[in-house]
């Protein structure tokens, strides 16, 4: 049985890093003192940044005060999945956390992403994100049960992949500080992914800070910039949703793989009763016993109740509907970062960085144009 099918749509897990690398930049050195006196007396022709006149100077030289990025954006990371509860045709909701066990579950996904931004403060960087996103959930996971002796097995086994459109918005600012060619940056963002199969679009916040150096290139305007860092991401918890069952399931041998799964609740349920039934009065007062009894109850009629419903919701397949509630989060909220950027000129810069260790694998590239404003 697919039923896991279902679970793709409950979530996506979807995180855009997004940061000009772009900064104030002290000149400083001998070898720099004609740029430094010229900027003492050079008038600054943009509105933004504000106290850009005063900022340049005093000896720094600023970038372009806006700028429009495209970049691509992949990533790959795994997650955990807890308080599932399913119901079918709008009727109770049934939480299945204890009898679901989820293995190596994780989302991808691809973006194009659109960002424009301005320099509002010589250090403060703020920026709008737009995008569109493929993002594929993968599934692997089982239904587990006990026996008389409280030993669980797996009665069903699934795994799934399934692809969503989503569409992201959001906004971040970048505090940054440079000093010589060196600088350290602050990014943070907050987006919002509208998917189909979700009752609202799922938030995500994301810390990235970076620490660089930037080369010099012989041609003026030219330079290579290298930094490392980390990407933390935090997720919206709660999901709820509200999907077709057609949708969710893979309609092929499901019936058999219901009919079947109910048939080994069965025979365990009887082999706890007659564990249970074969007890004396004293062994069934021992508080232990009383526990393994009142848990292989609970987790067998879940899975039964679960199980039955579905199969009255397969005699419907074609109407039927599934509603969700769930509980997800990244398995790591932190990985690593490296990456680097050349600067064609104060125009046109290109960007590459990648993300791993830990849970979380990233690519990044970009292209970014920036103007004065």
């Amino acid at each position: 049985m697919k039923y896991n099918t279902l679970l793709s749509a409950f979530f996506l897990f979807f995180c855009m890093q997004i940061f000009g690398q772009v900064y104030t930049e002290k000149i400083v050195g001998a070898k720099n003192q004609e740029l430094k006196d010229s900027l003492k007396v050079e008038e600054y022709p943009y509105a933004l940044p504000i106290w850009g006149q005063k900022v340049a100077q005093k000896g720094y030289k600023l970038p372009y005060s806006a700028g429009l990025s495209v970049n691509y954006f992949w990533q790959d990371s795994e997650i955990t999945i807890k308080d599932l509860q399913v119901g079918f045709n709008n009727g109770p909701l049934y939480n299945l956390d204890e009898i679901v066990r989820f293995d190596k579950s994780s989302v991808e996904a691809g973006a194009i992403t659109i960002r424009p931004d301005i320099w509002l403060l010589p250090f403060l960087n703020v920026y709008g994100i737009f995008g569109k996103a493929k993002p594929t959930t993968k599934i692997n996971a089982g239904i587990w049960i006990p026996d008389a002796d409280n030993n669980w097995s797996q009665i069903a086994s699934f795994s799934t992949k399934a692809n969503f459109d989503a569409t992201t918005f959001g906004f971040g600012l970048t505090p940054t500080i440079g000093i010589g060619g060196g600088w350290l940056a602050l990014d943070m963002n907050m987006s919002w992914s509208d998917v189909s199969a979700l009752d609202k679009p799922a938030f995500s916040y994301i810390f990235g800070p970076r620490l660089g150096k930037t080369f010099k290139l012989r041609k003026p305007d030219k330079n290579i910039a290298v930094w490392v860092g980390g990407f933390r991401v935090h997720i919206e918890g709660n999901t709820q949703g509200n999907i077709a069952l057609s949708d969710v399931l893979n309609l092929d041998g499901a019936q058999e793989k219901v009919d079947n799964g109910i048939g080994k609740v069965a025979e365990n349920q009887t082999k706890v009763d007659n564990w249970w039934d074969g007890l004396t009065a004293a062994e069934q007062k021992n508080p232990a016993n009383v526990a393994k009894h009142n848990t292989a109850n609970r987790a067998l009629e879940s899975a039964g109740t679960f199980l039955t419903t579905l199969d009255g919701a397969l005699s419907t397949a074609g109407s039927s509907t599934v509603q969700y509630s769930l509980q997800k989060a990244p398995k790591d909220m932190w990985n690593f970062i490296v990456g680097t950027q050349f600067q064609y000129s104060k125009h046109i810069m290109f960007r590459l960085e990648a993300g791993f260790l830990g849970t979380r694998t990233q690519y990044l590239a970009g292209l970014q144009y920036r103007f004065g404003l």
